[in-house]
């Protein structure tokens, strides 16, 4: 499937962002999504994933109350809402697909999109 993530800008902190990602290729709904996130000089960290229903959700510890993902398998969509954004949030954004479709564990994800960049200032 190929994944293209959209959405991202600059916010000031404690603002708001949505970021989508446009699935193709394949069956979306078969498939356990998520987002991660490169900030610029740091290794790619796990955001968010969710079950192929949306029934079950993992986040991270720091964005868990503040970040809440979703998606819509009639629109082949993931989507990401951010709230309470903080600098500390900079980063590229990315969705991606798991290997196993059982799973949430970050460790399962193997293919990547292209990324959106999201810029928060203090």
């Amino acid at each position: 499937v190929q994944l293209q993530a959209s959405g991202g800008g600059l916010a000031q902190a404690g603002g708001s962002l949505r970021l989508s990602c446009a699935a193709s290729g394949r069956t979306f709904s078969n498939y356990v999504m998520g987002w991660f996130r490169q900030a610029p000089g740091k290794e790619r960290e796990f955001v968010a994933a969710i079950s192929w229903n949306g029934g079950n959700t993992n986040y991270a510890d720091s964005v868990k109350g503040r970040f809440t993902i979703s998606r819509d398998n009639a629109k082949n969509t993931l989507y990401l809402q951010m709230n309470s954004l903080k600098p500390d949030d900079t980063a590229v954004y990315y969705c991606a697909t798991s290997s196993l479709t059982w799973s949430l564990s970050p460790r399962h994800f193997d293919s990547f999109g292209q990324g959106t960049l999201v810029t928060v200032s203090s």
